[in-house]
């Protein structure tokens, strides 16, 4: 009988164990799967705005390079000792300011000497004429005729003498004014390349490199697949670029396109353009890479809606549309381009619809919603927001939380996205279970 009590005995210790296993793993866990699968059932919160009309610049982006439009190194036309430098490194020189003088005693010497040598032959012509004058007076008989012949042979040569003696004294007119070197062009000066006291020579690397900044030009490529496009925007207007810095979008300058490369580079299989900036505020500098983007046309008044609200499925795009009934449905939707902030939507969308911008995480076709608005500005882009031609509408994030999202719709979106994750471990754990081989009994 004491071995049957024991038997007994522990054979309900046994099943109270298991009981209360059995509770805790499942029972007890389902008041707080009630509790979720209720609240799955309740309106889902979400984000949503209106739909808009806007007016939406279509930019064709690319990277270029600032360039002066005229680069002069500016070097000695004579020989010399250098006297002085008369500008400072960095100086803006406007066309003819002088930039170095070179010492110009020799030179002035050579032009005394060629206008002394003028003077001398033109005295001596003076007087040829005066013989010429006497001979032809006199008759055939007193003087032979070879002599007045002669005497007018030499004045002619004298009169070539003295043009001769004149395109001397032009000539060291000129070198005399090589002496003083002068700005060819007017621009900013970089760094002197010789000092004062030094001998230079014509051809020497030079003594200053001026470049013209204001205006400044931009050569930048873009893919020949926007050539033809292009080209049909030139033909009826002049076409606005903004050079950008490269690590930002902010705006360095405004200027418009110049020229068009009259060939395609077959290596890249992109065009080269460039592009004339005033450059007032001495925003671009040469050798300077820069962010380009040229206004091809602007799309006037079309739909827009955020790119957030843009979902990618099976059949293409497609947003959520909440209706006057607080249910939302999915609108297979055209998008012709987009940006990282706004989608313009062809087809699909009507200005003033309600779309849904984030809580996608438990949404469907006919879920009903409970919207909070979404404060982001749809119509930003009218206002010179730049649209990337042809991008390609990317899947909604549905894991993100806009920071403008109501306080008291925050937890509700999180709780919501952490409830789906729950729900998917579990019921990847699930398949994982009946997908493997069942465990082996406890001995």
């Amino acid at each position: 009988m004491g071995r049957f009590f024991k038997s007994v005995l522990a054979a309900l210790v046994i099943g109270a164990v298991t009981a209360a296993a059995l509770y805790f793993t499942q029972g007890g866990d389902q008041p707080a799967r009630g509790r979720r699968w209720a609240r799955a059932d309740g309106p889902v919160p979400v984000l949503a705005t209106q739909a808009k009309l806007a007016d939406v610049p279509v930019w064709l982006e690319g990277v270029g390079s600032a360039k002066a439009r005229n680069l002069v190194t500016v070097r000695p036309q004579v020989d010399g000792k250098i006297l002085s430098i008369d500008f400072k490194e960095g100086q803006e020189v406007k066309k003819g300011d002088r930039l170095a003088q070179i010492d110009p005693v020799t030179f002035q010497a050579q032009l005394d000497q060629a206008i002394a040598k003028k003077a001398l032959d033109e005295s001596l012509l003076a007087n040829a004429r005066r013989d010429l004058e006497r001979y032809t007076s006199l008759s055939a008989n007193v003087i032979a005729a070879k002599t007045v012949d002669t005497q007018r042979a030499l004045v002619v040569q004298l009169e070539a003498q003295i043009k001769q003696d004149q395109a001397a004294i032009e000539n060291a007119q000129a070198i005399l004014g090589y002496a003083s070197v002068v700005a060819p062009i007017s621009g900013r000066t970089g760094m002197r390349m010789i000092d004062v006291g030094n001998l230079v020579r014509a051809s020497d690397a030079g003594i200053v490199v001026i470049t013209e900044v204001q205006p400044i030009s931009v050569l930048f490529t873009l893919p020949q697949q926007d050539l033809p496009d292009i080209n049909r925007a030139v033909a009826k207007r002049a076409l606005k670029v903004e050079a950008l810095e490269t690590d930002s979008h902010n705006v360095l300058d405004t200027g418009e396109l110049q020229v068009i490369d009259n060939q395609v580079d077959q290596t890249t299989g992109t065009i080269r353009l460039k592009a004339d900036f005033p450059n007032k505020d001495l925003q671009l500098w040469p050798g300077q890479f820069v962010n380009v983007r040229l206004l091809l046309n602007t799309l006037e008044q079309v739909v827009v809606v955020p790119t957030s609200a843009v979902q990618r499925g099976p059949d293409g795009t497609f947003v959520y549309v909440v209706g006057s009934d607080n249910k939302a449905g999915v609108r297979n939707v055209t998008v012709v381009q987009q940006d990282e902030s706004l989608a313009v939507v062809s087809k699909g969308v009507a200005a003033s619809d309600l779309v849904v911008t984030t809580g996608f995480a438990r949404l469907k076709d006919g879920a009903e919603v409970k919207v909070g608005e979404d404060s982001k500005p749809t119509g930003a882009s009218g206002s010179g927001t730049p649209q990337a031609k042809n991008a390609t509408p990317p899947a909604g994030d549905t894991a993100s939380i806009n920071p403008s999202t109501p306080a008291n719709m925050q937890g509700d979106l999180r709780g919501d996205f952490r409830q789906g994750k729950r729900e998917g471990k579990r019921g990847d754990g699930r398949r994982r279970r009946e997908a493997g081989s069942p465990p082996a009994a406890t001995q």
